[in-house]
Parts: C-alpha cells; sequence; structure tokens
C-alpha cells in the first residue's frame, strides 16, 4: 500500500470511528457487562454446584445456558444500537422475549423446567442425598435427591427405586424436607394422624 492510500485508510477508520462513536460505546459497554456477568457467575454456579453435592456436569449445563441467554439478550440490544432495521428487530426481540419468557415460566411448559433447574440448584434446602417428600394433594412421591438434570430429579426410594420427576413440579408442590417417618416412595398418603401431613413449603 502507498502512503496515500495508508493515509486514506485512516481517515476513512478515523471518521467511522468518530460517526459511530456511541455504538461503539455501548457495544463495548455490553461486551464488559457480559464478560463480567460471566466472570462473577460462573464461579458462584460452580460453588453452588459443589456445595449441593450434585455432579460437575450439573454446573456446566446451568454456565452454558446462562451464556447463552446473557449473550443472545446482548446481541440483540448491540443489533438494535447499531440500526439493523431498528423496528423490524424490536417486533422480532419483544416477540422473542415474550415467548421465551412464557416458555421459561409457564408452569405448563417444558422449558420451564429449565427455569426451575437453576433455582433448585440455587436452592439451599434441595442438596444430592436429601429426603424429600413431595406432595400433590393427596399423593406424594418421596426419596433421596439423586441427580439434577434440565428437566427433571432424580430421586431414589428406600427401596432403591428411582422416580424421574419434573423439575417445575419439584419447584410448584409442597415439599417436606428430611421427615421423620418413611411412607413407599410413591402412592396416596394414608389416612392416619401419625403421618406430619402439614408440607413446609421450599418454595
Amino acid at each position: 500500500m502507498t502512503n496515500d492510500q495508508v493515509m486514506n485508510f485512516i481517515d476513512t477508520a478515523y471518521l467511522w470511528i468518530t460517526v459511530n462513536a456511541t455504538s461503539i460505546g455501548i457495544t463495548l459497554s455490553i461486551v464488559v457487562v457480559y464478560l463480567l456477568l460471566d466472570r462473577f457467575s460462573t464461579p458462584k454456579l460452580a460453588e453452588r454446584v459443589d456445595h449441593g453435592g450434585f455432579k460437575e456436569a450439573s454446573a456446566t449445563k446451568a454456565i452454558r445456558i446462562a451464556r447463552l441467554l446473557t449473550g443472545f439478550i446482548g446481541l440483540l440490544v448491540v443489533a438494535m444500537t447499531w440500526g439493523v432495521e431498528f423496528d423490524s428487530l424490536f417486533i422480532f426481540a419483544s416477540t422473542t422475549l415474550t415467548l421465551l419468557g412464557v416458555a421459561l415460566f409457564a408452569s405448563w411448559s417444558i422449558l420451564s423446567n429449565v427455569t426451575a433447574y437453576f433455582v433448585i440448584l440455587l436452592h439451599p434446602s434441595f442438596k444430592r442425598g436429601t429426603f424429600v417428600r413431595v406432595f400433590d394433594n393427596d399423593n406424594y412421591i418421596e426419596g433421596y435427591i439423586s441427580e439434577l438434570s434440565l428437566f427433571n430429579t432424580k430421586f431414589v426410594t428406600e427401596n432403591r427405586e428411582v422416580i424421574v420427576y419434573p423439575n417445575n413440579l419439584l419447584l410448584g408442590r409442597p415439599a417436606l424436607i428430611n421427615p421423620r417417618d418413611r411412607l413407599y416412595g410413591v402412592g396416596k398418603l394414608p389416612n392416619h394422624t401419625d403421618i406430619d401431613r402439614t408440607p413446609t413449603s421450599t418454595t
């Protein structure tokens, strides 16, 4: 490249930076916020998984999902900042976020299990090896928490049977932590008074 070409390139770059200084500043700020969130949230999630006795894979899944969601929101904001078909993008972003919110929080949605996964993971009462009885009207399931995955929690009964229970139901139902008595893993509550039928809500 000749000196004139280099100077023209520098002038063009300087002009572009000057014109888009606000957008560049917002973009850099979003990147910094994303990196800070990742830096502080990743150790917290790993610490919570270790404290709860869950497998390391649980922390890996939680970190990946958190990065995906924050990255997606960050990209939408960056795209709006740079004026990428603002009106259409705004409609797309608002619609996407609305649908995502419904999917992650509506009790009937399968994806709400993912939201419940994070809450259970961070909840101090739910640890690996904790004995939990979950109530659903007159029915119940109970067992030791064995494994936590994105969509369900595995319980192991005292008879070594495995119960796979949806995360959103575990979070949305009353639960008794470490009850003094033991029942039969899954079934209908017996009709006698020596069973403590007043659950302690953990939600």
